[in-house]
Parts: structure tokens; C-alpha cells; sequence
């Protein structure tokens, strides 16, 4: 009568196969042999098949929880009678009688109530559970199951967290503490003040096993003496944590986080894992270096054009915040901050390295990588506004020099008219296409100082639109994730993105071939600088922001794009030295390393030009000198000449730089 009246209303025994076990998302590199993070809840669960878990494993639980197990039909009647006695004994309720199976009823899906009615339910489904399925079934549901403490359920988590381990290496002594932990996960935990009452249980247990002939007393007594060493406790482990967490973001926008602590997704991330502790340790090292000229912060990240697929990732020198300033205040006065991932969240002025976009543009519209302007001291303020007057870095003017040098040596004069032509809404507009996603103010805001850095950008934005060149003008915006799996192995989401054309091949080809140019650059930063990798096509601009704020370098390969920042977290000057200086050893050193894990590739040559105009050809009037603006619409650089050039706003201050600079050098 009772048996009817209180299964009526049980779950079928056969719910337990159908209950899914609570598991973690797991976020590995790009080959899935190391894992980079778990997003678990309370439950910290890798799920293991009976025939992984060893034979001592086994004998341990059984031995502390249920000696009788392969004998009993759900109840222990005799184990009962002797915890009755027992307690009697005690005049104290110290020994309970629930049985291995009976334990795994109440977890599953009992409330945790003391009361008679529940036990009857417990124990009426314990028979059920024994009848339908098979001893060696329930344990396996047992053994990934039970907690064993430090958010750890079943033995594979616990092995892992304590031993670093698989349960299928442990030896018996490992075995036998982890069943130690059955009874009171948290009261024995390793890490807790009840260590010696865990090893004394965990004798017990061995002692236990022994009398039931699982090992000779000569091994029982040999284990107690021998000694155990637990892994060191690690609240949560992640590696390559900056990049980590932009993905556990996007995934959590994607799915929910109660999703991703529960259903056991495999995400295959972009990360290469050997690069990525490449770029630590070459961040840590140089970062040393730099504080010797007060930047006390770096930033590092690459990406493969030809995939979008983000590479390596370092958003700070010291995540984990070892030699982190604890006095300061974060986001206000710090130097640097760990946990702050500069590539992603942080907007900084780009200086140099801006110029790119404003020369691709003009390119764009017609001009030539010969075409010639003429650098020197020039008022940009129109009648009546306040005077601009740029200066170059080493406070030198050239005069006649092509769009090529100016961009190779990073002249600041002759990138200014370059924006002026290419136009500030066009080339900002320009800049967005490639996949920057700041610089959101009207044009007015920026001005033509905007070629020398003042708007701000991001990291990752900049560094994934170089990649636009070096892919030859195809954009692929930067993905983090190769492909998900779910629980059975089943793909559900895959990174199939496609190039997007946003720029002509040739001129993509020219950027590559002007930035690539040793030779051009080297009358400023010398045949040998960090720019420099010999027998690579490499290509690569700088950028430093006034009063020495940030310090860049970016750079490519046609397989692999690096961008790196330098400076302080709470925008401090640094001491005065150019990016050069201080970003590019930084991207060097990576660099170096990095494209070893390619194929050798040059760039494509660009073809070259075929304009029929002098200027457009590199020759310029010395008899009769003017600015470029008195040859050329600046819109259609291409098309018929001007008939009133001195419409143009510029065209009295470019002209009068020109003839000042004649009169000083004649």
C-alpha cells in the first residue's frame, strides 16, 4: 500500500538518463588542446564514462559510502540495523545508512527535508532505480554526480582541481582522500583549516578498503605514511585573460549566461596559444624597458588579414596585477590598470599612424604615390580663422617631396594637405569602412589635424584596418571564434566570414608597397630600425601623440597584422621619444617570432603609373614653382586643369609657404 501511494507521484526512474547534467561552457585556443577558461555556475563538472574511472576509484567510494554496493537492491536492511546500533550507542544520530544509490536518488531529485515521507520516497525510488538499471550505470551516474567541494562535482573536476589530473591517473592514496571529501565537502576541503581531519578520513578509508580486500595491509600501511601534494588552489584559471573575457562577452550577448553555465558548450576560440604567450612575455620584457622613460603600459594585438581571426591578445602588461600600483585610483590616476583591456575599451589618439587612411584616399581619387607637394612652413587658417601651422617631428622642411616619401618618412606637413585633398568627412568615412568605429563628431570637430592623430581610436579597430591593405583591400571584420559545439559534438555556429571589397586591389598594392619601402623611410628612421625585419616584406607606420601620450606601432606581413600601443593608463606623458622608440622594439620582437608560424609572402607589386601630368609624374616647375593646388582639382586630380585655382581656400597659404621657403633656400 505505502509502495503505490508514494510513487504515484515519483519521476519515472528513467528521468535520471534524460536529466542533463549541469556543465560549463569550456573556451579553448584555435587547436582545442588548451583551455583557456570554464563559465560554470555552481556546478564546476567534467563528465567521464565509468570505463575511464579506475578500479580503486571505485573500491575508495564504495568503500566510505556503501561497502555493500554490488549486494543490496537500493536498501542496506543490515547496514540500517548497525547505524541504529551504533547510535544507540552513541546516544547520538553520527552514522547514517543511505546507500550509494539512495544518496543519488536525494541529490537528483529529492528536496534536502528531513522528514519520514521523504525517506519513504527515497528509498521506493531507490529500489525503482536498481531494478531498471545496472550497478556499474548507477555508479557511473554517482561518481559525476556527488560534490567534492571547491565548486567541483563528480571525480574528473575534483582530480583536475586538486591533483591536475585526470581521475583516470590517480594513484589509490589520491583516491582515497578525494572519497574522504564525499561526506563533508566543505568541512575537509584541502585548502581549509580541517586538513589533518581529511588525512586522518582518508586513513580511515584505506583502512576500510583493506578490510575489504581491495589492498594488502602492507599497501594500506605504506599509503598512510606516504605523503599527498594538492595542487595549488586557483580561484578560477584562465589563460590569455584579456582576450578571454572579450570572448566570454560576445558569448554571453549571445547566449545568456545561465545558458553558458549549464550546457556545456566547447568554443574553439582564434587564440594561438603558443603566439599569445609569445606577445606576454615580450610585453612583460619590454614594458621593464620603458618604464625607464615613464610608460609604465603596454598593449599588443594581431590578427590574420586573410581571416579577421584575432591571433593574440594583451590588453595590459600585468593582468594579474603583480607589479600593479595599489595606492591608485583606477580609471583616474593609474599608470596602468590589469584588468583593463586597452585594445578594446580604451579610445587613444593614434598620431602617425592615422596617415595611412588620408594617403589611401587620395590614391583613391587619383593621385600617385609620385605625385609631388612641397613641404614647408604653411598657415592652413583660412582668412579670418585662427592660424594652423603644423611642424614636422625634427622641425626640418624639405621642400619638393613625393606623396610616397612624405608617407614612408612620416612628414606631418605634406599629410596634412594630403587630408586636405582627400577631404577630413571623406577620409573619416573612408576610415569607418575599414573598420574603425570611432571618430563619430562632425568634421569641424576634428579638423585637419586629424592626419596627425587627433581623433582617437581603438586598438583592435586600427590594427584590423591595416589588415585591409595587407589582404589586398578585403575587409573582414575581426572574429574571435572558429567554430561551437554543443553537448553531443554538434556544430552549432561556425566562421565562415568572406572578404568584403572595400578598397581597389591596386591601391591596397600601393599602400603595401609604400609602407614596405626601406629604402624610402630610411633617411628618417635609419636602414635598421625596429620597422625593419630582414629578408621579410614587412610593412609599417608609427604614431606618437603630442605631449607624448602614445606611443604606436602597426604593421603587417600579407599573413599577419600586429598592433601595438605604448603609454600610461591615466594619460601621463611620457618621456620624449617617438613610437618608434618605444611601441616598436615591442612589435619587433613579436614580429620576428610571428612569422615563422607562415609561409614566406611578398607583397604584390602595384602597377605603376600612368598619369600623363608632370606633377603626377614627380616633376615639378623650379622655374615657375607653384602649390599642387594651381594644377589640379583636388577632386579629379585626373581630369582637365583648373581655370581659377585661386578659388580654393588653401590655395594663398600653400602658395605663400612655397615662396617663403624659396626665399630662405636660394
Amino acid at each position: 500500500f505505502l509502495f503505490i501511494h508514494y510513487s504515484k507521484d515519483l519521476p519515472r526512474p528513467e528521468k535520471f538518463t534524460e536529466k542533463q547534467l549541469i556543465r560549463p561552457t569550456k573556451i579553448y585556443d584555435r587547436t582545442g588542446e588548451t583551455l583557456l577558461y570554464e563559465i560554470y555556475g555552481e556546478e564546476k563538472r567534467i563528465v567521464v564514462p565509468i570505463e575511464k574511472i579506475p578500479e580503486h576509484m571505485k573500491q575508495a567510494v564504495i568503500s566510505a559510502e556503501d561497502a555493500n554496493f554490488y549486494n543490496h537492491f537500493g536498501i542496506d536492511f543490515r547496514g540500517i540495523l548497525r547505524v541504529i546500533i551504533y547510535n544507540v550507542k552513541q546516544k547520538a544520530a553520527i552514522q547514517g545508512a543511505s546507500t550509494i544509490t539512495q544518496q543519488l536518488i536525494r541529490s537528483c531529485f529529492l528536496t534536502p527535508e528531513k522528514t519520514a515521507e521523504r525517506k519513504i520516497r527515497e528509498i521506493i525510488l531507490a529500489i525503482e532505480l536498481e531494478r531498471k538499471y545496472t550497478k556499474d550505470e548507477i555508479l557511473e551516474w554517482y561518481l559525476n554526480q556527488v560534490p567534492f567541494g571547491s565548486n567541483c562535482y563528480g571525480v574528473e573536476s575534483a582530480s583536475q582541481t586538486y591533483f591536475k589530473k585526470s581521475v583516470s591517473d590517480i594513484s589509490i592514496n589520491e583516491a582515497a582522500l578525494l572519497a574522504s571529501l564525499i561526506k563533508a565537502p566543505t568541512y575537509f576541503s584541502p585548502y581549509g583549516k580541517h586538513k589533518d581531519e581529511l588525512l586522518a578520513r582518508k586513513n580511515y578509508i584505506l583502512s576500510r578498503m583493506e578490510i575489504l580486500n581491495y589492498i594488502s595491509k602492507e599497501k594500506s600501511d605504506e599509503l598512510k605514511n606516504s605523503e599527498i601534494e594538492f595542487e595549488k588552489q586557483i580561484t578560477s584559471i584562465i589563460k590569455a585573460p584579456h582576450f578571454v573575457l572579450y570572448v566570454k562577452k560576445q558569448l554571453e550577448q549571445e547566449y545568456g549566461t545561465d545558458f553558458l553555465k549549464q550546457k556545456g558548450l566547447k568554443v574553439y576560440t582564434t587564440l594561438n596559444w603558443e603566439l599569445q604567450k609569445e606577445a606576454e612575455t615580450i610585453i612583460t620584457e619590454k614594458s621593464k624597458i620603458n618604464e625607464n622613460h615613464n610608460a609604465f603600459n603596454a598593449a599588443l594585438v594581431s590578427i590574420s588579414p586573410k581571416t579577421g581571426e584575432i591571433l593574440t591578445m594583451v590588453g595590459s602588461k600585468d593582468y594579474f596585477g603583480e607589479s600593479y600600483p595599489k595606492d591608485c585610483i583606477p580609471r583616474k590616476d593609474c599608470l596602468f590598470e590589469p584588468d583593463f583591456n586597452i585594445t578594446t575599451l580604451s579610445n587613444r589618439q593614434p598620431g602617425s599612424a592615422f596617415k595611412p587612411f588620408a594617403y589611401a584616399k587620395v590614391f583613391e581619387k587619383g593621385f600617385t604615390p609620385d605625385t609631388m607637394l612641397w613641404d614647408v612652413m604653411t598657415n592652413f587658417g583660412v582668412w579670418g580663422a585662427e592660424p594652423y601651422i603644423p611642424e614636422n617631428y625634427d622641425e626640418r622642411f624639405r621642400g619638393p617631396i613625393s606623396l610616397r616619401n612624405a608617407l614612408a618618412r612620416s612628414i606631418n606637413v605634406p599629410s596634412v594637405k594630403v587630408l586636405y585633398m582627400a577631404g577630413i568627412r571623406d577620409t573619416i568615412n573612408f576610415a569607418k569602412s575599414l573598420g574603425i568605429t570611432t571618430l563619430n563628431e562632425k568634421s569641424s570637430f576634428y579638423g585637419l589635424s586629424l592626419v596627425l592623430g587627433g581623433g582617437e581610436v581603438k586598438l583592435l579597430d586600427i590594427t584590423s584596418a591595416y589588415g585591409v591593405f595587407a589582404n589586398r583591400g578585403l575587409k573582414i571584420t575581426p572574429q574571435t571564434i572558429l567554430k561551437i559545439e554543443d553537448l553531443n559534438g554538434n556544430t552549432i555556429k561556425e566562421n565562415k566570414k568572406t572578404g568584403q571589397r572595400i578598397l581597389e586591389t591596386n591601391i591596397a598594392d600601393l599602400m603595401n608597397d609604400i609602407l614596405s619601402d626601406n629604402n624610402a623611410r630610411t633617411p628618417v628612421f635609419g636602414p635598421y630600425s625596429a620597422l625593419h625585419i630582414n629578408g621579410y616584406d614587412v610593412a609599417a607606420k608609427t604614431g606618437t601623440t603630442q605631449e607624448y601620450k602614445d606611443a604606436w606601432t602597426i604593421g603587417y606581413t600579407p599573413s599577419i597584422v600586429t598592433g601595438v600601443w605604448v603609454g600610461n593608463n591615466d594619460n601621463s606623458p611620457m618621456d620624449e621619444e617617438p613610437g618608434v622608440v618605444l611601441a616598436g622594439p615591442v612589435w619587433n620582437s613579436f614580429m620576428k617570432k610571428a612569422i615563422d608560424y607562415f609561409p614566406k609572402e611578398n607583397f604584390h607589386k602595384p602597377k605603376s603609373n600612368s598619369s600623363e601630368k608632370p606633377i603626377l609624374l614627380g616633376t615639378v616647375d623650379m622655374e615657375d614653382p607653384h602649390s599642387i593646388l594651381h594644377y589640379l582639382n583636388k577632386n579629379d586630380p585626373q581630369g582637365d586643369e583648373l581655370q581659377n585655382p585661386e578659388e580654393d581656400s588653401q590655395y594663398v597659404g600653400w602658395e605663400a609657404g612655397i615662396k617663403l621657403w624659396l626665399d630662405t633656400h636660394q
